[in-house]
């Protein structure tokens, strides 16, 4: 993996993360410069199956100054991604079994100077997994405190 543009860091804590894929967007030329310029939001977006090819909804990339408006984007418009039949396939099976989804993760370049999204067929937390993650988390900060102040 290059250089991460975005991260979702609420679906690290809202799923449990079984499998991850690397996928690639349809995306235009004002896009591509609104995420060079880090103009990019994953929190609230989400993936769905359409006819048998994936989308990326709800993510935001933001428009530049400098866009003229004949050629700009819609913001929080849907995104093809690209993705081989048999991993779509999966990830449909996955989705169709009670509480699995497929959230995005987060978006980055590639070696070669290509946008990439990784994303991941996920298992929805209870509020007590969440709480859990919690006090590990407190936990494994004081433990680092304490062992800086030794």
């Amino acid at each position: 993996m290059g250089k991460t543009i975005a991260k979702n860091k609420k679906a690290y804590f809202d799923y449990f993360l079984e499998e991850k894929f690397e996928a690639g967007l349809v995306l235009k030329g004002s896009e591509i410069k609104a995420i060079r310029a880090g103009r990019v939001n994953l929190k609230d977006s989400f993936i769905r199956f359409v006819q048998g090819e994936a989308f990326l909804f709800n993510a935001h990339i933001g428009r530049l100054e400098t866009t003229h408006h004949f050629y700009s984007h819609e913001e929080r418009g849907s995104r093809k991604l690209l993705l081989h039949k048999k991993q779509i396939a999966k990830m449909i099976k996955a989705v169709e079994k009670d509480g699995y989804t497929v959230v995005p993760l987060q978006l980055y370049f590639n070696d070669r100077n290509i946008v990439k999204i990784q994303i991941a067929i996920a298992k929805g937390k209870q509020l007590h997994d969440k709480r859990n993650d919690l006090k590990e988390k407190d936990m494994k900060r004081d433990i680092e405190r304490s062992m800086k102040d030794y």
